[in-house]
């Protein structure tokens, strides 16, 4: 405890007491230097978590084909695992409110990446998530649905394609038979809305591929043409399996009003349930 001036005379002079007051402020301002020191790395922690965190959902150790398969897929799950719970280790007791949110953030995407992989599974419930090439750009920073790691964004290519622009529309292009053989593999769900309608996905991106092999600037490239050509094959294929594993699903499509309300709350940090989500619809509709 610091010694008051009041009470200095119980000391042998004024000097004495001033010298262990200098004594106890090096010490606090040493201990609030540690404070800051641990601070620091304790972000810098939450930037290498965060990193890391990234790189695995991104699929960036795999590119340029990502894998869905079961097993990968579970390895991701168990790399979360461990990086939630370095996440959960750090104390942010003392953290400016921006660095805080910074943690919430990183939790957030956390959450949303297990949600993913516990409830919606797109990569084995719906099959316009292998849906690869897309001739519009999204109105959000990424599609708003469900999508994998290496779509062909058409609409940034510009006609008639330079030598290095063509050589990245291959590259991309040439994504699509491996990851729709891995289609038919990893789509084992049953969720029968989803299924029709991304059939319907993956039977336009054939009609897109026609249309871009028809282009007065493409039909000439033989290379190219054949890229095409193999991507055409390879997603007609995918639509027809599709069709005929159609027959066979039964299931609900919807993810129901518990994990709806978790999704909402914990990744979408909205303080919501899905209850009253529906009464503020409902109550919009009243008023209009």
């Amino acid at each position: 405890m610091l010694p008051t001036f009041q009470n200095w005379p119980k000391y042998k002079s004024k000097w004495q007491y001033l010298l262990i007051l200098l004594l106890f402020s090096f010490n606090t301002v040493a201990q609030q230097s540690k404070e800051t020191e641990k601070q620091a790395q304790d972000y810098s922690d939450l930037l290498i978590i965060f990193e890391k965190f990234r790189a695995m959902e991104a699929h960036s150790d795999l590119a340029p084909i990502p894998d869905y398969t079961p097993l990968t897929m579970a390895k991701k799950s168990a790399i979360l695992s461990v990086l939630r719970s370095r996440l959960s280790e750090i104390d942010t007791t003392g953290w400016p409110v921006p660095k805080k949110v910074d943690w919430m953030i990183v939790w957030a995407e956390m959450n949303g990446f297990d949600f993913n992989h516990r409830v919606l599974k797109p990569w084995a419930r719906d099959p316009a998530f292998y849906k690869t090439v897309w001739t519009y750009k999204s109105d959000v920073p990424a599609h708003e649905g469900p999508t994998h790691h290496a779509l062909t964004e058409l609409w940034t290519y510009q006609f008639p394609l330079s030598k290095t622009e063509r050589e990245r529309l291959i590259n991309d292009l040439q994504v699509i038979p491996p990851l729709n053989q891995q289609a038919m593999k990893n789509l084992t769900g049953n969720a029968k809305d989803l299924w029709i309608t991304g059939i319907r996905d993956i039977e336009t991106q054939s009609k897109v591929l026609s249309d871009l092999k028809n282009k007065k600037s493409v039909k000439k490239d033989k290379a190219l043409v054949r890229v095409i050509d193999n991507a055409i094959v390879s997603t007609e294929k995918l639509a027809s399996w599709l069709k005929e594993q159609a027959k066979s699903k039964t299931g609900p499509s919807g993810i129901g009003k518990e994990n709806y309300t978790w999704y909402l709350q914990n990744v979408h940090l909205v303080p919501l349930t899905w209850a009253d989500e529906v009464m503020i619809l409902d109550l919009t509709v009243a008023l209009s």
